[in-house]
């Protein structure tokens, strides 16, 4: 069988020795060998990755915190504790559902965002034209392409007719760019593969043949949507989700065991023991963070859905608010993705209206090449309403790559003709020996030439695409050729420019504000990106280009990413071993990008962001789609990101160091007491009453300095939190053991009811004192937290007095003496735990002036 395969850089190789190589001809295969090649190589088609029900319902089960649920839930079930099994796992299926259904809701609407890149291609089979499928497209086919199409596949070109093209999606580079057949080096960057087209990339003008070299999996678009199939890199609040776990499984079992040992050496039965160890490790985990998360992430994901922010990933929204760096590509990111003049310039470099006149002229009259630039220049001119007059055109001289300049003729008036030639600076610079001055036309020295290139090479590196403009006036001529481009006057520049979007540098200025780090990341030349710089407020010297970064090793680029603020001339998969140098030194990364290009990055970064006109790759790859072009929506994300986090860690800190206080209190009584200091049934009714207000924290205030920082998982200082206000509560419980049993000798019963109430009470009170970090007198709370603790309290004091429902836990009434003192201790604990909690976070208002 003939191996019909390219070589990986075909490029580098000739028409014909590719032809050769593909045992292909110019004038396309015949029918059957291409069925034949189509079996061999498979369809033209990017098999894309779909999120299937199944993998979104199991995706919110796998965290650590939920496993650890299912399993009390499963030892419940054994032991036949039938009511405990029901509440822990209608907690689990609850937020399971949530979870699901919002990120379903997502997938539904990304599905309906969808758009084929192609569907049929015109392609010389058995010797003439045919329309054929693009996913039946092979290797050795010979594709016609022209002005609108999109390139099916990528393959090398055999003939161009003022081929331009945009890669704008596959390279950032804004502007179309040239293609002509040739070859260029094998390691030749992807902006300078100038003989070759790539899949993805759009026909702008002219008309071309091109000879299949790759296609499906193995095009450079296929390259970077295999990459995507791989498992994500774990996210930054996946990783503080699975490393709390693990701090909580670490102290559960350590305990639990602790119990269950005392508890069998003291003789007791070991259903019992269990039963009680399992009611300890169901009270140590924050059972319903999980839903707290959904609720939370859900109202998140409802706020910016309305502002036109589509939230694919739920957990998206909390790594919004713990980036600490956000990566952007330049091109339609940043940028208008749209070009526009900047200026006419006369040959001193001063505007001139009779530059932007004659430019006018030109690009009205052409009809040989439609572009982006002579469209910027007829909307420039109706924008300053430049007159033309009753100018005719006579002649056109049409673009070419060899040339590269464009001629109109026209009669202003009877008698004159005038010759506009437009094109590339150094072309139309060596057609003149005339310039325009202010004192006149005068002849065009070495002198001239030079002041001419250097203003010319400023305005390059001020991040312009620059063309030049000369005429020449003299008598009527019935016929006009290349010939006639001589002896012109240089009669100036016109300066374009991919623009920064109008809300850019102020969406750079307030993410600064709130800790967040711009880097540009961009395929576009070094000279356009720092005028970029410049122009949103970003530092244009903290540069690393492509070739440079080539040339690292990952150590050395860990130290100089965080210090970079521009990376220019970076391909693809340059990208995305930038977002994971900034993550291993330690930040979160958050990418913004559009393109093919950065679909890799998007999929690596902690959270990828994408917009509605994105290719269809980069938006499978985000997990925050915006559907307006406002870039402030993102700092509004980042500030609900925030708050969620916020609250999410308010829910973490303070039932962790609760329910471990609880836990400890219960393992040092538990040897010391002939009876359980709490029924198993009245464990799980405290854990599940004291949440009742926790489930509002979704809700709750937020301090304004909570936004104005990344927040971020500190496993350190939440272990120091939850020993500090463990051990504090711990003490509190302590004191309650003793006045119970030593002032009032107390029985079991009255003992666990009262501890019962000293428990609950605290931990729904100590709700108000940990919320913030400021003085729980200065911070107002949400409505609904306020409401939900004091209904919770109050249900707490009249339980045991309640017939039915304290027989059925096992309380007995307190007798009004006990009843003060056991609301004394919880005072006194409130007290102290205000004091400790200004004592704790004292280093964090000094650094934030009062807030933290």
């Amino acid at each position: 069988m003939t191996e019909t395969r390219a070589p990986e850089a075909f490029w580098a190789q000739s028409p014909d020795l590719l032809l050769s190589a593909l045992a292909a001809s110019p004038d396309g295969l015949a029918s059957a060998e291409a069925r034949s090649r189509l079996d061999r190589h498979g369809p033209n088609r990017i098999e894309e990755a779909r999120e299937t029900s199944l993998r979104l319902l199991l995706r919110q089960v796998e965290s650590p915190l939920v496993l650890m649920l299912v399993f009390g839930a499963m030892v419940s079930l054994v032991l036949h504790e039938w009511v405990d099994a029901a509440i822990i796992l209608t907690i689990v299926t609850g937020s399971a559902c949530m979870g699901f259904l919002q990120e379903y809701r997502a997938a539904r609407a990304m599905a309906a965002l969808r758009q084929r890149l192609a569907l049929q291609a015109r392609v010389f089979r058995d010797g003439r034209l045919a329309q054929v499928p693009v996913e039946a497209l092979v290797p050795g086919d010979v594709v016609a392409l022209s002005a609108g199409n999109l390139v099916p596949a990528d393959g090398l070109l055999l003939e161009a007719h003022d081929f331009m093209v945009s890669e704008a999606g596959l390279t950032g580079e804004s502007f179309p760019v040239e293609k002509r057949p040739g070859t260029v080096a094998a390691g030749a960057p992807p902006t300078a593969r100038s003989n070759a087209v790539f899949m993805g990339s759009s026909v702008r003008s002219g008309a071309a043949r091109m000879l299949v070299a790759a296609t499906g999996r193995r095009t450079a678009f296929g390259g970077i949507a295999a990459s995507l199939r791989e498992s994500p890199p774990e996210t930054e609040f996946a990783r503080g989700v699975r490393h709390f776990g693990g701090l909580l499984l670490r102290v559960m079992v350590g305990i639990v065991l602790f119990v269950v040992a005392v508890n069998q050496a003291l003789g007791r039965p070991l259903p019992d023991s269990l039963l009680f160890a399992v009611a300890l490790a169901v009270g140590l985990s924050p059972e319903l963070l999980p839903a707290i998360v959904s609720v939370t992430l859900s109202a998140g994901a409802r706020r910016l859905a309305a502002r036109g922010v589509l939230v694919r990933r739920l957990e998206a929204i909390e790594d919004l608010g713990s980036m600490d760096v956000l990566c952007t590509d330049k091109t339609g990111t940043l940028t208008e993705g749209r070009i526009v003049l900047q200026a006419a310039l006369g040959p001193d470099g001063e505007p001139s209206p009779e530059v932007l006149r004659l430019a006018v002229l030109n690009a009205a009259l052409e009809t040989g090449i439609e572009n982006p630039l002579d469209a910027a220049l007829v909307a420039a001119g109706e924008a300053a309403k430049v007159e033309t007059g009753a100018a005719r055109k006579i002649e056109e001289i049409p673009y070419d790559f060899e040339r590269r300049r464009l001629t109109i003729v026209v009669e202003e008036r009877p008698g004159e003709h005038l010759v506009i030639v437009k094109g590339a600076f150094a072309e139309v610079l060596a057609a003149c020996t005339r310039i325009a001055t202010a004192a006149g036309v005068e002849p065009l020295g070495s002198a001239g030439r030079a002041t001419l290139a250097e203003l010319f090479r400023t305005q390059g590196e001020a991040g312009h695409r620059v063309l030049a403009v000369a005429d020449r006036r003299g008598p009527p001529r019935e016929r006009y050729g290349r010939d006639d481009e001589t002896d012109l006057v240089f009669r100036g520049f016109l300066l374009f420019l991919d623009p920064p979007k109008r809300d850019t540098a102020r969406a750079v200025r307030d993410l600064a504000a709130r800790g967040i780090a711009v880097k540009v990341v961009t395929g576009d030349n070094r000279h356009v990106a720092g005028h970029l710089a410049r122009a949103v407020g970003l530092d244009p010297a903290a540069m690393l280009t492509g070739a440079e970064l080539a040339a690292m090793r990952d150590e050395a680029l860990w130290h100089v990413a965080p210090r970079t603020s521009l990376f220019v001339e970076i391909d693809p998969q340059q990208k995305q071993r930038i977002v994971s140098a900034l993550q291993h030194a330690g930040h979160a990364v958050g990418y913004l990008g559009d393109g093919i290009n950065d679909a890799p990055a998007l999929h690596a970064a902690d959270v990828g962001i994408s917009v509605d006109g994105a290719v269809e790759v980069a938006r499978e790859s985000a997990d925050v789609v915006l559907l307006a072009p406002d870039l402030d929506v993102l700092r509004q994300g980042v500030e609900d990101g925030r708050r969620t986090f916020a609250n999410t860690l308010k829910y973490i800190y303070i039932t962790t160091s609760a329910n471990f206080g609880n836990m400890l209190s219960m393992a040092i009584a538990a040897p010391l007491l002939p009876f359980l200091p709490l029924l198993p049934k009245q464990i799980l009714l405290n854990n599940f009453l004291s949440d009742l207000p926790m489930m509002t924290v979704a809700a709750d205030d937020v301090d304004p300095e909570h936004g104005e920082r990344p927040q971020r998982w500190d496993m350190a200082e939440v272990q120091r939190f939850m020993l500090v206000f463990g051990v504090l509560s711990s003490a509190f419980d302590v004191l309650t053991f003793g006045l119970l049993l030593w002032l009032f000798g107390a029985s079991a019963g009255a003992f666990q009811t009262g501890w019962f109430l000293v428990s609950l009470l605290s931990e729904v009170a100590v709700v108000l004192v940990l919320r913030t970090r400021r003085p729980a007198s200065s911070s107002r709370p949400g409505r609904l937290l306020l409401m939900s603790t004091i209904a919770v309290g109050s249900a707490a004091l009249f339980l045991p007095y309640l017939d039915g429902l304290s027989a059925a836990f096992g309380f007995v009434p307190s007798s009004p003496p006990e009843l003060l003192v056991l609301l004394a201790i919880v005072a006194a604990y409130l007290s102290a735990t205000e004091w400790t909690k200004r004592r704790f976070w004292a280093h964090r208002l000094r650094a934030a002036g009062g807030g933290a």
